[in-house]
């Protein structure tokens, strides 16, 4: 992976400030996963120390670089957290997956339901609600997340939860419509979990009922452009 050094300390310092950004937002039980796209095992480790709840991965390549095939991470020498896919979910990569990633968060149809089941192990989900209506982005539509939340369940997936991006652009007033929009239709589902909010936005997510919030450049700086690639087996 990218060879830029990661700074264990400043790291250390970046999840004290967002863990207390968060708590001053109101959220007390909020989940912080710390998204390395981009960056090295090093990150990884970084995070681990730290005390992050999660990674999140948002390419399967990167995912298959970075964790061994039986979904250790640098042998036993680190504690592995929940590895958590927050990028596009491509069917035909899901095998290649399988025994990595325990957490899915970016459920948006039927076809990925399918390829998941067939795992016959159980998977948790997040069904991924596109909040604002931009094309650019990925999840369906806020009227068909009940339907997907049904067949993700009939097809025996654990459904934990909804997750959705913030507006591109946009007001103060304009996330709080989309994160609220989420939270809403969570709570008419019966679900506890909201994956809402990046490192641009998560305090107006927390405050809107996010319990779980995505960063990425607020944790580890900016992202490398080059890097070499360094395969862990």
């Amino acid at each position: 992976m990218p060879s830029t050094p990661v700074d264990f300390l400043k790291v250390s310092e970046n999840v004290s400030n967002i863990r207390h950004l968060i708590q001053s937002a109101g959220g007390d039980k909020v989940q912080l996963i710390a998204v390395t796209k981009g960056f090295g095992v090093d990150a990884i480790a970084a995070a681990t120390l730290a005390k992050c709840d999660g990674i999140g991965e948002n390419y399967a390549q990167e995912i298959m670089q970075k964790y061994a095939k039986d979904g250790t991470f640098l042998g036993e020498k680190w504690q592995r957290l929940p590895v958590h896919f927050v990028g596009k979910l491509q069917s035909n990569k899901i095998g290649g997956l399988l025994g990595v990633v325990d957490c899915w968060q970016t459920i948006d149809r039927l076809s990925v339901i399918k390829e998941l089941s067939k795992s016959g192990q159980v998977q948790q989900v997040f069904v991924q609600v596109n909040s604002t209506g931009e094309p650019s982005k990925g999840g369906c539509a806020p009227h068909g997340v009940e339907k997907l939340c049904t067949m993700a369940t009939e097809a025996g997936l654990v459904v934990v939860g909804l997750m959705t991006m913030g507006p591109t652009n946009g007001s103060i007033q304009v996330c709080e419509t989309a994160f609220k929009g989420v939270r809403t239709l969570a709570d008419s589902l019966g679900l506890i979990h909201c994956s809402m909010g990046m490192s641009d936005d998560f305090e107006c997510a927390v405050g809107c009922g996010s319990t779980m919030v995505r960063v990425g450049s607020g944790i580890f700086g900016a992202r490398p452009t080059l890097g070499s690639t360094v395969e862990i087996t």
